[in-house]
């Protein structure tokens, strides 16, 4: 018989990642959560648990180290966790001028958004492709399509992200699996994420809510993946950078984008 099927959530503990949690549980789904916050996780394990009746699991596990991908899977397998929907979705990016940003600190990033989710999805891959309906959801970002100035990790690691999305869908479309890559633009702060009442600047096409993200990833899930642009700007932005020099690009954005001297 066919062991239950788990979606997995990475970077669950809030935010966009909460946000898959919450719309999976209302679909049954049961759950793997991942995040750095233990208690956070388990927090919210108990609120879907309490509210679906759905088998959820919280794992903290640190998933910006070197080799964390694959020591998670590891985990997994070892609690016997069948993985039938991956959502690569933990991720974070500093802003600042290159040499002035710790090195540790945006290795890290690479690690968390590009080897992780390489060494995750190839170790879990075999599995879900035994499995009936199984899917990848991997949240990029509209900072892939462009090149950012004072945020030049973390647009390369999304460029990373959205290509190597790209490339897997059309690799795994003879095996039936779904994959969705997802490039939102600015996200709204949850209420619950917000810090000490900060204040943030305004940004050009307004932001999005994760319900929204989310909503349109699933559906593109749904019809068999995709790309998933949300937004009529955003859809707008990335053609419209077709036909600008990415050179010019990236100086114009550095115009907008830099920091105080």
């Amino acid at each position: 018989m066919t062991q239950p099927g788990y979606a997995l959530v990475t970077g669950a503990s809030r935010g966009l990642g909460r946000c898959f949690a919450r719309t999976l549980a209302a679909r049954k789904k049961n759950l793997v959560l991942v995040a750095r916050s233990g208690e956070k996780l388990e927090a919210l394990a108990r609120e879907l648990r309490t509210a679906h009746g759905i088998q959820v699991e919280s794992t903290p596990f640190d998933l910006a180290q070197h080799g964390a991908g694959q020591h998670l899977a590891d985990e997994l397998t070892r609690r016997g966790f069948e993985i039938e929907l991956l959502v690569n979705n933990a991720g974070f990016g500093d802003q600042g001028r290159f040499l002035q940003l710790s090195l540790e600190r945006q290795l890290q990033a690479i690690n968390l958004q590009n080897a992780t989710v390489v060494e995750l999805t190839h170790r879990l891959l075999p599995a879900m492709i035994e499995r009936e309906q199984s899917g990848i959801i991997t949240v990029s970002s509209m900072a892939g399509f462009q090149p950012i100035p004072f945020a030049s990790v973390y647009s390369a690691t999304k460029a990373f992200l959205t290509t190597f999305s790209l490339a897997l869908e059309a690799e795994l479309k003879r095996y039936g699996v779904r994959v969705v890559t997802v490039c939102p633009g600015r996200l709204r702060v949850a209420p619950e994420d917000v810090e000490n009442g900060s204040e943030r600047k305004k940004f050009p096409g307004g932001e999005q809510a994760h319900e929204d993200v989310v909503g349109e990833a699933l559906r593109s899930l749904d019809r068999g993946g995709g790309l998933v642009i949300p937004g009529a700007i955003n859809k707008f932005a990335a053609f419209a950078e077709r036909f600008i020099p990415r050179g010019q690009v990236a100086r114009l954005i550095k115009k907008i984008s830099k920091p105080p001297s």
